[in-house]
């Protein structure tokens, strides 16, 4: 049994703007280092952006004060020490994109961006991600209990010698911030249906990644989620470049991503290897310079 956890499921759904921090603290370029002490103490955060003029030019940090100290503590302004170059995330980004990109940084704390205004809209630091996963965990446990008698049995209710429910999704390429719209319809589909959860987190987990794949590389593409009593199953066709190897598209790491996908936190290379390790079966079909097909399917075991 290939089990996906809940935080796991989470990860893929949620975006910045869920797990930020919306009331930022953030310090003048102008202001004196010396003044951080209090402000840190006061506040109890180890680091604030700098902003100057409504936009961000920095960011400083408790280790930022520390040097500070340690080279004798003259008065200065933050400008003087702050860290210049500073990684930053979209508001609308997946937080799974995001946690690639913060792991390979090695910071502690991002800023968040209105991808529509380009201004500061919030922060994020390991903690807040935390908070907000739980969060969302226990919005979500209530939802399910409301839920619980909602077409719960629909197959067993059903009488028939088969019975299918069939759903296709239109998926347009290039629209990188709508990616995860599918995955999250099929997802809420599943557990209306009453489905195990783990089951319903590898489909949303398989149908992410599927439906990403097709934004990244084609100009369109459709996926068909046929559902029966006893498996889920997924055809994803797109219109794209096609894949050349089959076999190293499928190697952890492996990425032929272009860098201005790369930049938004994409393309790391986990996609499919994600999809194999969430499937029970799956087939992936390409030829170059027409497009790709990719088959998956979730066995649904005596957990329902």
């Amino acid at each position: 049994m290939k089990e996906v956890t809940k935080i796991q499921e989470l990860v893929y759904e949620l975006r910045m703007r869920d797990v930020m921090r919306k009331d930022v603290i953030s310090v003048s370029p102008d202001m004196q280092m010396g003044r951080l002490r209090e402000l840190f103490k006061t506040k109890r955060i180890s680091g604030t952006p700098v902003v100057d003029g409504g936009g961000l030019v920095g960011i400083v940090s408790i280790e930022d004060f520390i040097k500070w100290l340690s080279g004798g503590g003259g008065e200065c302004r933050i400008s003087e020490k702050m860290t210049r170059r500073v990684e930053t995330f979209y508001d609308d980004e997946a937080l799974v994109h995001a946690l690639t990109k913060m792991e390979r940084s090695g910071y502690g704390r991002f800023p968040i961006i209105d991808r529509q205004t380009g201004g500061m809209c919030g922060i994020v630091t390991k903690g807040n991600i935390i908070e907000g996963l739980l969060k969302k965990i226990e919005i979500d446990y209530h939802e399910e209990e409301v839920r619980k008698y909602r077409a719960s049995h629909i197959f067993e209710d059903i009488r028939a010698d088969k019975s299918t429910l069939i759903c296709q999704y239109r998926i347009a390429g290039r629209k990188l911030t709508e990616a995860g719209e599918t995955a999250s319809g099929l997802k809420t589909t599943l557990k209306r249906l009453g489905f195990h959860p783990d089951i319903v987190r590898r489909s949303a987990i398989i149908a992410y990644e599927a439906e990403t794949n097709v934004i990244i590389y084609a100009k369109e593409g459709k996926m068909i989620v046929k559902v029966e009593p006893a498996e889920i199953y997924m055809k994803v066709e797109d219109k794209g470049p096609g894949i050349p190897d089959v076999e190293k598209v499928l190697e952890p790491g492996f990425s032929t991503a272009p860098d201005w996908v790369r930049e938004l936190g994409f393309g790391a290379g986990m996609g499919l290897p994600n999809i194999k390790k969430c499937s029970d079966r799956m087939v992936l079909n390409s030829t170059v310079g027409k497009g790709t097909c990719l088959e998956a399917t979730v066995v649904i075991g005596p957990t329902r």
